[in-house]
């Protein structure tokens, strides 16, 4: 006879996930999601490049490898699939996703444009599956620090926001020739957005005002490229902020962000990668991150955690943990962060400033918890 697999009691049964890509992110989720997720099961991976993703099955030990998403997809074993293929494809995934009744994590951007994703969003309300884009920083133990902050109103009201990122380098940007044309807006300063809306929760940005250029790579100014970018942003609650981008910072990785209030300031991330410092007689030095998955290594961990709890839970029938600030980054985000990016590509093409499309209405529910 066949062995009987069984719980033990009281224990929910695992969440079965599937994974869409399998290149830089992709890998990393796909070993966070084997290592470090409570609860979760890396089930299957699907990407064009088979054999790269049946190398990175054997090394996390996953039975199910496909060249084609769609397998995954059929799978009735599969409860929830995380989409991290090139942005070109992933409002069509979630699109798909949800018409197989899967629930989704994509990563950003979740979409390249307004009406694609509109449509996949509506096809995430329809199916009632859970929906959330991978905005990390949300994760990251000082931005929540300063989230619970702010929802307390330490701050006061929102007058002045900053955010900022700056990707490490050495003065220039290897395969530059071949980064996606305004991927500053959508996929970098997106992450930024993101960060301001959350810190500004409540209050719509309204207008945005680009400015951008190839300042590391000037040679490539010619076609379209760009790698240093600031932004202007209105808010409906008449809050004023600034998201600044580049791609080259010789010293590290930087996150940071801050938020003026009429009470007071909160300012989360830092430079260095810890609190230690030496002071010897060359001077004052620290290390600093050098990648993403080191600055935010425990932040795209709990991403998922967040995401796989939800899933069970809403699988399950039970309440997910509550706290006293909104946390999961859903529909609405999504759709709000890449209004922002289009507009700043508009605002780069007119030179001045662009009103945010608005969301439709109905406006998107999100399907989201809060943090503690």
């Amino acid at each position: 006879m066949a062995y009987l697999t069984q719980n033990p009691a009281g224990v929910p049964a695992p969440v079965r996930i599937g994974l869409i890509g399998s290149g830089w992110m992709g890998a990393f989720h796909a070993e966070s999601i084997a290592r470090r997720v409570p609860g979760a099961i890396l089930a299957a991976i699907a990407d064009p490049n088979v054999e790269s993703a049946q190398a990175l099955a054997q090394s996390l030990g996953t039975g199910k490898v496909t060249a084609d998403a769609a397998d995954i997809l059929a799978d009735p074993e599969i409860d929830a699939v995380v989409i991290a293929s090139p942005a070109r494809f992933h409002s069509a995934l979630i699109t798909q996703a949800a018409v197989a009744g899967k629930h989704v994590f994509c990563e950003k951007p979740a979409g390249q444009g307004l009406d694609e994703l509109d449509a996949a969003l509506a096809a995430v309300e329809k199916a009632g599956v859970h929906f959330q884009i991978g905005f990390n920083r949300r994760y990251a133990d000082d931005f929540q620090a300063a989230k619970k902050d702010l929802a307390a109103g330490i701050a006061g009201q929102p007058q002045l926001l900053r955010s900022l990122t700056r990707d490490p380098g050495n003065g220039s940007i290897p395969n530059a020739a071949r980064v996606p044309a305004w991927t500053v807006f959508l996929e970098t300063l997106i992450h930024d957005f993101d960060t301001l809306n959350w810190f500004n929760e409540g209050a719509e940005p309204v207008e945005v005002y680009a400015v951008a250029d190839a300042l590391v790579e000037p040679e490539l100014r010619d076609q379209g490229f760009l790698d240093t970018a600031v932004v202007t942003i209105r808010y409906s609650n008449g809050a004023i902020a600034v998201a600044e981008a580049n791609f080259s910072a010789l010293y590290g990785y930087d996150i940071r962000g801050e938020v003026f209030g009429s009470k007071g300031m909160v300012q989360a991330g830092r430079a260095t990668e810890t609190a230690a410092r030496r002071y010897t007689a060359e001077g004052l030095s620290a290390d600093t991150p050098r990648l993403n998955v080191e600055l935010f290594r425990q932040a795209y961990t709990d991403e998922l955690a967040d995401f796989a709890a939800t899933v069970r839970a809403q699988r399950d029938g039970t309440p997910p943990p509550s706290g006293a600030f909104t946390l999961t980054p859903g529909a609405a985000d999504a759709r709000r962060a890449l209004a922002m990016a289009l507009a700043c590509i508009e605002s780069v093409k007119q030179g001045g400033p662009v009103a945010v499309a608005a969301a439709p209405v109905p406006a998107l529910r999100d399907h989201t918890r809060t943090g503690v």
